[in-house]
């Protein structure tokens, strides 16, 4: 499920998986690859920010969704108004039966294909630029986020969001930004645990 997240540009915005059998991610109007999402983050903490004169400009490759197509997650979730592009999905991947199978699937990003083409019907393809600031700032599209929110972010992907990752495994991407975390010297982490 999204959660609530703060933004130093727009305030209380919506960030996190919204179906658990798919590893995109929504923020806001934007959804992306929970997958790439976790490259472009250990990409970043392996840069050294100290032998550059400016921040890396990333891209992050996503979709962009008029909010109007986006759909009703709680009226999906129910089944009861399956429109927009989440309505799409959830015609494909109900919300499960028995609430204790309500588990992000680790092996969700196998469903990329099927949900690529989803999206597309719905939503432009876009490259967002995601740019570290000075002060321990990022901006990601339009949105700009403080150290400690980007962090929040990172530690909903950690976790599996809500409802966590289905018997607390997580896929090897996630892992691996959480090693690239480990080691990095950028201060953009700084202060970042991801534990259990």
């Amino acid at each position: 499920m999204p959660l609530a997240f703060e933004s130093l540009s727009h305030g209380t915005i919506a960030f996190g998986f919204f179906n658990i059998e798919t590893d995109l991610l929504l923020l806001e109007h934007y959804f992306f690859f929970a997958s790439d999402f976790c490259r472009l983050v250990s990409g970043i903490a392996s840069e050294q920010p100290d032998k550059q004169d400016e921040p890396h400009l990333y891209i992050l490759q996503g979709f962009d969704l008029p909010y109007e197509l986006i759909g009703d997650l709680h009226g999906a979730i129910a089944g009861t108004r399956l429109v927009g592009f989440i309505g799409e999905v959830y015609k494909r991947y109900p919300f499960p039966s028995l609430l204790a199978d309500f588990k992000q699937n680790p092996e969700g990003f196998e469903t990329r294909g099927e949900i690529e083409k989803i999206v597309r019907a719905y939503g432009k393809e876009i490259r967002m630029p995601v740019r570290p600031a000075g002060g321990g700032e990022i901006g990601i599209g339009e949105y700009r986020f403080s150290r400690s929110g980007f962090h929040a972010l990172i530690a909903y992907v950690w976790r599996g969001g809500y409802p966590r990752w289905k018997d607390e495994r997580r896929p090897e991407y996630v892992r691996d930004m959480a090693s690239a975390i480990e080691r990095s010297s950028h201060p953009l982490f700084e202060g970042l645990t991801l534990a259990d």
